[in-house]
């Protein structure tokens, strides 16, 4: 039986390395050249390749193909495949049907990797056999097969989910849905929720969803779905459930799962704000759901570090803050950023634009913005929304103009949040190569 790998990323290696382990006969392609790191160990393994092209008759040979997230439905090679009648899956899908491990899968348009992150520690600390990877870290594939484990924590985006069809998590975390991604699902923000729905498809009454109660689009597709066999169980800022959890004064949070109670002051809590307060909520229902105990899970929420690149303080320099917040690549992510920051911000913003409405923005810029410093090639759409609200707009194209600027704007008290609502790619390799040259730029000050 062969096997055909598209994408020769994290999730690739690992579908390629599980797929030998079981047994399959593997060919890995990639359009683009691969990592020295992935060569050296493609190089170690009895695995044929290829890199910088697609050939096309060894793929359309294939008796399934494993598609990369970053590939589109429409790629030629793709569509080709699919009027052969060859299976096309994702790396999760591949990796879940040769583990009988526990899955947790969390997605959403935000807050993913510090809900994953943070559930992770909560269950490493209770002394669970666990794994964490799925879009961070390792690839899903790749722990299955060298490091098995009775459970795994998963990060999944919607790519990931277009192309499952049998995944089934124990536990599913559907955080929420703004418009994300729309560039990839033909601008219709219908097809980004029916991607993020497809997390639920397959899980039994056995099975939860966990979801955010509170966002409008959950509430409405919710309503609407019948077919959710799993168990719902909300989180919510707004109002009160029997089960599940909530917080209605700022002061304490409680969860309830059957007769089990648990509840903490947020003033206990290590990563701060409203978004993160429902990350917190989504995680500790999840570790209640696996019955880790009330006290692990206190102990675990007061020693949780956060995530780079995600509201991370970098440093203060003349009484001047200055955040990293590079992860924020929609206008959601900005939103509660703004949200948990004080007056006299100097906001950078900007970068490959996918398709941003800026206006839910604007009450908060309005109030909290007192410089905007654009950071990307095309800066217009930023400039004709603000531009009457902010005094003061900026352009540049490097992060050390950005930064340097920001601190020419900048007065004692203030601060400088690098929060880009947009993708890194027009000037960075990634979100993570753009927060680091933030926080380089901001050590020389």
């Amino acid at each position: 039986m062969k096997l055909v790998i598209l994408g020769g990323g994290e999730s690739g290696i690992g579908a390629a390395i599980l797929g030998l382990k079981q047994g399959w006969e593997v060919f890995l392609s990639d359009r683009a050249p691969l990592k020295e790191k992935y060569k050296q160990e493609l190089a170690s393994l009895p695995i044929c390749w290829e890199e910088g092209q697609h050939s096309e008759q060894e793929i359309l040979s294939a008796d399934c193909i494993i598609k990369s997230p970053g590939i589109p439905q429409k790629a030629p090679i793709i569509e080709k495949a699919r009027k052969k009648g060859i299976e096309i899956i994702s790396e999760i899908e591949f990796a879940s049907r040769y583990t009988q491990a526990k899955i947790i899968a969390v997605t959403g348009s935000n807050g993913k990797t510090t809900t994953t992150s943070l559930l992770y520690h909560l269950l490493e600390q209770a002394g669970l056999s666990i794994g964490v990877g799925g879009n961070i870290g390792n690839s899903f594939a790749r722990m299955v097969a060298q490091e098995p484990k009775e459970y795994y924590v998963l990060e999944i985006s919607s790519f990931q989910l277009d192309d499952i069809s049998s995944f089934r998590p124990h536990i599913a975390l559907l955080l929420n849905i703004t418009p994300d991604h729309l560039d990839r699902y033909n601008y219709q923000f219908q097809n980004y929720i029916d991607a993020k729905f497809r997390i639920t498809e397959f899980q039994s009454q056995a099975d939860f969803l966990i979801y955010d109660a509170d966002d409008p689009v959950l509430q409405e597709e919710l309503a609407k779905r019948k077919d959710i066999k799993a168990q719902c169980i909300p989180f919510s800022l707004e109002k009160s459930n029997e089960q599940g959890a909530y917080c209605l004064d700022d002061k304490l949070f409680h969860i309830t799962i059957n007769q089990n109670k648990f509840e903490m002051s947020i003033r206990e809590l290590t990563i701060k704000g409203k978004h993160n307060l429902k990350n917190v909520m989504g995680a500790s229902v999840a570790a209640k759901l696996l019955n880790i105990r009330n006290e692990n899970i206190r102990k675990s929420l007061m020693t949780f570090q956060g995530v780079p690149h995600r509201l991370e303080f970098v440093k203060e320099v003349g009484e001047v803050r200055y955040i990293n917040d590079s992860k924020a690549t929609n206008v959601n992510s900005v939103y509660y950023a703004l949200d948990s920051m004080p007056d006299g911000l100097i906001w950078i913003v900007g970068g490959q634009d996918k398709g941003n409405d800026y206006n839910p923005l604007i009450p908060y810029v309005s109030q909290k913005v007192k410089a905007i410093v654009c950071l990307g090639l095309d800066n217009q759409k930023i400039i004709q929304t603000f531009q009457s609200i902010v005094p003061t707009i900026i352009e540049t194209h490097s992060m050390e103009d950005a930064v340097q600027v920001s601190r020419g704007l900048s007065e004692e008290g203030d601060t400088v949040l690098l929060s880009p609502a947009c993708a890194s790619f027009d000037l960075f390799q990634s979100y993570e190569d753009r927060g680091n040259q933030f926080k380089h730029y901001v050590n020389m000050l």
